[in-house]
Formats: C-alpha cells, sequence, structure tokens
C-alpha cells in the first residue's frame, strides 16, 4: 500500500499562496514539501479568518471502486480547538509530546481538523462583533471553507466526506451538514457527502440536563436531596427553553452544574467516576463552582492544555513549536485568546436543540452514526437515548426494537454495542466518558473504520515507522 513521507514538524519547506475566494476574500494555504500536510486561513466572512489542517492518510489509496474516506473533524465547546485538542489530544498522528499515536484515525481516513467557528484555535476575528451567535451562522462559514478547500482540489472531490462530532460540535454537525448538502444541490460545492458521526453530542439541552440527577442518583453520586434539587431546575430549565428564553436557560444550566458540583463532591461532568480535577482532560472543581458559564468553559478550555497522563501541555506546543512550524499565524493571534467571547456569542443558542435537524438528515438518507461514552455525565447516553427516542423518522420504531451486538477489541470482554437499521446507528462504549477516542481507542479506530466504510482495507500496525516528528 502506498505511504507518503513525511516532512518532520519544524523543517518544513512552506509554499505560500494567496488565492481570491468566491466571496471576495482571501485565502492563504502552506504545506510540507511532500504534500502529506496542508493548512491555512479562509477569510470566511469580511473581518473573520478561519484556520484549518489537512493531513493525508499514509494509507491513502485511488481504487475508484473504494474511494478513501476524509474526516472533517468537529470539536465541541462552543470554543474549544479541533486543531489542538482533537488532532493532539485524540485522533491525529502525534500526541502533545510529538510522540506517534498508535490509535490515529488517520489508519481509516484522511483527517481535516477545523478551528470553528472563528475565534476558537487559531481562527480569529478583527472586530468582536463578527462572531457567529448562532449554529447556523457557524454552519455557513464552515460552507464556505469546504467550497474554498474542494472546490479547487479534483483528488478531494474524489473522496466521500465525512463529519464527526464532539460534544457540542455535533450541533455544528447537523447544521453543517444540511448547509453542505444545499451548496451540493446548487453545485455550489463539489463534494461528496459520505455522513455524520454524533460522539457524546449536545444535540438536546433539554434531555441532557433532565438525566443528570437521575444518572448520578442511580450511580450513588448524589443523594435524594441532592436529586430533588437538581429536578428543581431543570423543570426551570424546561419552562425557559419553550418560552424561548434560551439566554436565561444558559444561566440556569450554569446553576444547575453548580448544584450538582455541591452535591456530588464536585464529580467530572465528563467521567462519573472520577471528581474534578482527577483527570487533566476535564475539569477543576473548585474553579468551576460559582463561575458563570464563560468563565466555567474557559477553566474547562485551560483544564484541556494538559494532556491525559505524562502528555505534553498543549498551550505551550500550540503557541510554540507547532506556531512556528506553521509559519502563517498572525503575530496578533493567540492560540484559544478569543475562545470565552466564542461561548459568551453563542450564549443564545447554546440551549436550543437540534433533533429536528437530524430528523431532516435521515429523511434525506443521509447515514447518521451516534456514539456515546458510558461514563460521561454532560453529555450522558441517558440523554442521549432520551432525544433519539424523539425522532420523527420513519425508521426509528423498528430501530428500537432491534437488539444489540457486542463490541469486542484488543482483548477478552465486552466492550461495547451497536445497532442499526437503514441509515440509523448506534454504538454504546463502555468505560469512556465524553473523550471516546481517548478513553477507548481501539474501540474508536475500529468503530470509525465501519462509519466511513474504510474497514475493507488491511492496514498494518506500523505507524511508528513514519515520520510524524519533530526535529531540534
Amino acid at each position: 500500500m502506498k505511504r507518503s513521507n513525511f516532512a518532520s514538524l519544524l523543517s518544513v519547506s512552506l509554499v505560500f499562496i494567496f488565492l481570491p475566494l468566491f466571496n471576495g476574500g482571501l485565502a492563504m494555504a502552506a504545506g510540507t514539501s511532500d504534500g502529506s500536510e496542508k493548512w491555512g486561513y479562509v477569510q470566511v466572512r469580511p473581518k473573520a479568518h478561519m484556520f484549518w489542517w489537512y493531513y493525508k492518510s499514509p494509507y491513502r489509496t485511488e481504487d475508484p471502486n473504494n474511494p478513501w474516506p476524509i474526516i472533517l473533524w468537529l470539536q465541541g465547546g462552543p470554543g474549544a480547538s479541533g486543531v489542538g485538542i482533537g488532532n493532539f489530544e485524540e485522533v491525529g498522528p502525534l500526541d502533545s509530546f510529538l510522540k506517534p499515536r498508535n490509535s490515529t484515525w488517520l489508519k481509516k481516513a484522511d483527517l481535516l481538523f477545523v478551528d470553528n467557528p472563528v475565534g476558537t484555535g487559531y481562527s480569529f476575528v478583527e472586530e468582536e462583533e463578527v462572531l457567529v451567535k448562532s449554529d447556523e451562522e457557524a454552519a455557513t462559514d464552515l460552507t464556505t471553507l469546504l467550497i474554498e478547500i474542494f472546490n479547487r482540489n479534483e483528488t478531494l472531490q474524489k473522496s466521500p466526506l465525512y463529519i464527526v462530532a464532539e460534544s457540542y460540535g455535533g450541533k455544528y454537525a447537523v447544521t453543517l451538514a444540511l448547509s453542505a448538502l444545499k451548496a451540493i444541490e446548487d453545485r455550489r460545492l463539489k463534494l461528496i457527502f459520505g455522513g455524520i458521526a454524533l460522539g457524546d453530542s449536545w444535540i438536546s439541552p433539554e434531555d441532557f440536563v433532565a438525566s443528570w440527577g437521575p444518572l448520578l442518583k442511580d450511580v450513588s453520586r448524589i443523594d435524594e436531596k441532592g436529586l430533588i434539587e437538581s429536578n428543581s431546575l431543570v423543570e426551570k430549565i424546561k419552562q425557559q427553553i419553550a418560552n424561548g428564553k434560551l439566554k436565561d436557560a444558559t444561566e440556569t444550566w450554569s446553576d444547575l452544574e453548580d448544584v450538582i458540583g455541591t452535591n456530588s463532591n464536585s464529580v467530572d461532568f465528563y467521567n462519573f467516576l472520577l471528581d474534578s480535577g482527577m483527570d487533566p482532560v476535564s475539569t477543576t472543581a473548585a474553579e468551576l463552582v460559582r463561575a458563570t458559564p464563560r468563565k466555567r468553559y474557559s477553566r474547562y478550555l485551560d483544564s484541556l492544555k494538559t494532556s491525559p497522563g505524562e502528555n505534553g501541555d498543549i498551550d505551550l506546543l500550540m503557541n510554540g513549536a507547532i506556531r512556528k512550524k506553521l509559519g502563517i499565524i498572525p503575530n496578533n493571534v493567540q492560540w484559544g485568546g478569543q475562545a470565552g467571547l466564542v461561548f459568551e456569542y453563542l450564549a443564545g443558542d447554546f440551549m436550543r436543540p437540534r433533533i429536528k435537524e437530524v430528523d431532516e438528515l435521515l429523511n434525506k438518507g443521509v447515514n447518521v452514526t451516534i456514539y456515546n461514552g458510558q461514563l460521561d455525565v454532560i453529555c450522558s447516553t441517558k440523554g442521549t437515548e432520551a432525544w433519539v427516542e424523539k425522532l420523527k423518522w420513519e425508521g426509528l420504531k423498528t430501530f428500537l426494537s432491534i437488539d444489540r451486538k457486542p463490541l469486542y477489541c484488543g482483548g477478552k470482554g465486552t466492550k461495547g454495542f451497536t445497532k442499526s437499521y437503514k441509515n440509523l446507528h448506534f454504538y454504546w462504549v463502555l468505560e469512556a466518558g465524553h473523550f471516546v477516542p481517548v478513553d477507548q481507542p481501539c474501540v474508536a479506530l475500529e468503530m470509525i473504520g465501519f462509519i466511513t466504510r474504510s474497514c475493507v482495507y488491511k492496514v498494518k500496525d506500523d505507524m511508528k515507522k513514519q515520520k510524524w516528528k519533530i526535529t531540534n
């Protein structure tokens, strides 16, 4: 199987290209001399600049009967960086110590990371007022980005694109999918659309917050008093959502997290077996209690700047070696510097459900995969199952009635369950929290192979032979 030779991160030959955009702006791109990596900025709107980074898989084939897929990874938040967190913390070729990741999703697909929406990661706005205020606005910007990247590259046009999202990224994914399909239909976007995968995704905030108390009571993390207090705030949130007071619902969501934290001795919202602060990829309890939503999430982002275990500091990495390697980040742009503002501007859409959009995609015949970590709280499996049952899709009754099949991966014991009917697929991933690729990398890799249909390829486990490295 053909493999590319990857240049080292700090010794790359950069080629800078400035291209006119369809909306009258400019795009700037650079990459490695061997073409294995490309990255750049697209001015998606005046004064709004979105950063992307594309990796060509060393296992990519050019078989017209089995076209090699591309995964667009969308991080959550709002305000978390796909280029940083999704790439170096979860599924990219290197971890944040710049060591090869054996479970990289490049074994199954090319990877396209985007700092979405503008203001996230390396993406930036020149004026605060141009930050997006809704998921639809984010989808429009992302569609502009896809038009710029795919319409100019005939090779990429032959590969099916799969949108894989995590957390709040699921709301971006469903709105983007509908926007991209419309652009394809209108012949503005030259793209084969493969499907979407929603990982622990914030599709129905009301169903998730309603699940927190009962779930944590069942696993002995809160008591009856905590359940009563949390359920009281859940009813308030439901009423606020029903009345269209979504910003108020976001504020009450913050109060609910405080109540849960107080009654659970600061449970980790991303893994209920832990306290906040025990896992560096999650939150720090003392900092989150009594914080406003903006401060709460900015501190959550800060907690993500240290990788799990003994990995390196991702904040230093992104603002140091990676910034130097990329060579096109403006001097006044700091990775993650506008993340808090991104959350603040989306506060009015944060609690808005996107179940209807999932229904639309299913009815259009789009392949929709849902996967959830067993130990997650914030986007719990209990909450995910609740919103799935609200779908109006004609195949739902049959989907709910069929049996699950067990999953095995890398040793003895059940690792999860799955079931599918027509174009809806669900994976229950055991012993995983919010960050499934981190907690269950073997299951996640096999799962993504089935989602993208790249499981037909037999890939040897030799990624360490590739030149994914950094030189001093």
